[in-house]
């Protein structure tokens, strides 16, 4: 199907600032899922990223073995570090006293580098990425990036001459085709879950909302977090009355994680806070790695649907400030079990 489908640009969904860490013992982001609390650690299940690659001599993934493959052609190795920062929200060891990884017990993962070191490519990639931690028995699979729809009618207008109102008819056509391509490549996923129980695709939504703008200024989650059976994700912040959404997360996700201030892994060593629904993804990632450990010890099989039923039962309500719109959280900040 590769063959016949448009491969259109890809990008990650970009972090909206960055900061130096305070002063903490356990990112805000592990104890607001409550995998601080939980006896989950992930042990003995195999966790995907698709992203940007990772800095591997980072301390925060040593004892990890992490099989790469590069799907960008410019070679392993993360040297942009958003790949880096969000496998350390996953299952980052504690880096100089500070716990970052929701799943800290996770010891085998996939790191697919289907962007490159400028953090675009393209949805080939991402169909080839997939395919990949799906063969190679991967029970999550987490991807921070977007189909980049604008960039594609840039492209055509402004390298290749085309008529804007053409350009824009064939980018259409390419996300449509691509759309349809995600959703038979997740037909696929979803057959092979009676052969090893599945898995877990967990996708940003997007940061294309401007809220700060306007509060109806919201845009809808994009692909590949809008296909048919992937968990779509939210970002959050923190207020003195209680969890808000950020500005920027695109409305209309399956759960929110946090996604403001994020303590995790720097590229090249130590630690630094991003922002944006890219660092909301790998919490909601984290907690699936810790449910698939978990479903055994509750007699319940271990398979994808389950695991996303607990995530999407278990989400909580509770701690959110007032006022806020269930479309933009979704069934709730997920929870560890």
């Amino acid at each position: 199907m590769l063959g016949v489908t448009r491969s259109i640009p890809t990008k990650l969904v970009m972090p909206t600032g960055t900061a130096t860490p305070s002063a903490t013992t356990t990112a805000w982001g592990v104890t607001a899922v409550g995998a601080a609390s939980s006896a989950a650690t992930g042990a003995g299940v195999k966790v995907a990223v698709l992203d940007t690659g990772i800095d591997a001599g980072h301390p925060a993934f040593a004892g990890v073995n992490l099989d790469q493959h590069d799907f960008s052609g410019d070679g392993n190795g993360d040297l942009q570090g958003h790949g880096t920062h969000c496998a350390g929200t996953i299952f980052g060891r504690d880096v100089d006293g500070t716990r970052i990884g929701v799943a800290r017990g996770v010891t085998d993962a996939m790191i697919g580098k289907v962007l490159g070191n400028a953090g675009s490519g393209d949805s080939a990639m991402i169909f080839q990425g997939i395919q990949w931690a799906v063969n190679g028995g991967a029970k999550v699979i987490s991807m921070s990036l977007g189909f980049d729809f604008p960039g594609l009618v840039d492209m055509l207008i402004n390298q290749q001459n085309w008529p804007a109102d053409l350009a824009t008819s064939a980018a259409l056509e390419g996300y449509r085709a691509n759309l349809r391509m995600f959703d038979a490549l997740m037909a696929q996923v979803r057959a092979s879950e009676a052969f090893g129980g599945g898995v877990v695709l967990v996708a940003a939504s997007g940061n294309e909302s401007h809220r700060e703008i306007s509060p109806n200024h919201e845009v809808s989650v994009s692909i590949p977090a809008a296909a048919e059976g992937i968990v779509s994700v939210g970002a959050l912040g923190q207020s003195t009355g209680g969890l808000t959404i950020a500005n920027f997360s695109n409305t209309g996700p399956v759960l929110s994680g946090p996604g403001v201030a994020i303590t995790s892994a720097k590229k090249g060593g130590g630690l630094v806070d991003f922002n944006g629904t890219s660092m909301a993804t790998p919490h909601v990632a984290g907690c699936a790695a810790l449910w698939w450990e978990r479903m055994g010890a509750l007699g319940i099989p271990a398979t994808a649907p389950n695991v996303v039923a607990r995530l999407r039962a278990t989400a909580s309500t509770t701690a959110f400030a007032p006022g806020v719109d269930m479309d933009d959280r979704g069934a709730g900040i997920v929870q560890s079990p």
